[in-house]
C-alpha cells in the first residue's frame, strides 16, 4: 500500500521548488486537517484513514463550491475546484457511471428489488463493494434511476 503522507510531502516539496503557491497552500491544507486528526486520536494514522480524511476533505470542497456558486462568488469558487483538484489527485479513482452500473444490477437482483422502496437494502448491498471508490450520492442516483 502506498504510504499517503509521504506522498503528500513528495507533493509539497515539488511545488516549493516550483514556487507554486496555490498549490503549496492547498497541500498544507491537507496536511493540516491529517495532524489534527492525529493530535485528536492521539496516534499515528495509516493510509485508510487518511484516506478517509481526504474523502472528507473532498466532500466539504464539493459542498463548499455549490453554496459559493449559489451565491454568485465565482472566484471563491475557482479556487475551492483547484483544492478539490488537487486532493483528488491523492484519493483512489472514482469508478465511471459504466463501471458502476453493473455493482447496482447486480446488489438489485441479489436483493430482488422491484420497486423505489427498496433503495435502503440495495444501497446496503452497493455500499461496501463500492466503499472508496464511489460517492454515496452516485451511488443513490444510480439506484433511483435503475429502479424507476
Amino acid at each position: 500500500m502506498k504510504n499517503l503522507k509521504h506522498e503528500l510531502q513528495t507533493a509539497l516539496k515539488q511545488a516549493m521548488k516550483a514556487k507554486d503557491r496555490e498549490r503549496r497552500n492547498a497541500i498544507r491544507l491537507l496536511q493540516s486537517a491529517i495532524k489534527q486528526a492525529e493530535v485528536d486520536s492521539r496516534t499515528e494514522l495509516d493510509d485508510d484513514a487518511i484516506l478517509d480524511i481526504l474523502r472528507k476533505e473532498a466532500k466539504k470542497r464539493r459542498e463548499t463550491i455549490s453554496e459559493l456558486e449559489a451565491a454568485g462568488r465565482s472566484n471563491d469558487a475557482a479556487a475551492e475546484r483547484f483544492e478539490l483538484a488537487l486532493t483528488e489527485e491523492f484519493l483512489p479513482r472514482q469508478l465511471s457511471k459504466e463501471e458502476l452500473k453493473p455493482i447496482v444490477q447486480d446488489a438489485i437482483t441479489e436483493v430482488g428489488a422491484a420497486s423505489m422502496k427498496d433503495i435502503g437494502p440495495v444501497m446496503r448491498a452497493v455500499m461496501p463493494k463500492v466503499q472508496g471508490l464511489a460517492d454515496g450520492s452516485a451511488v443513490n442516483a444510480m439506484v433511483r434511476e435503475m429502479l424507476s
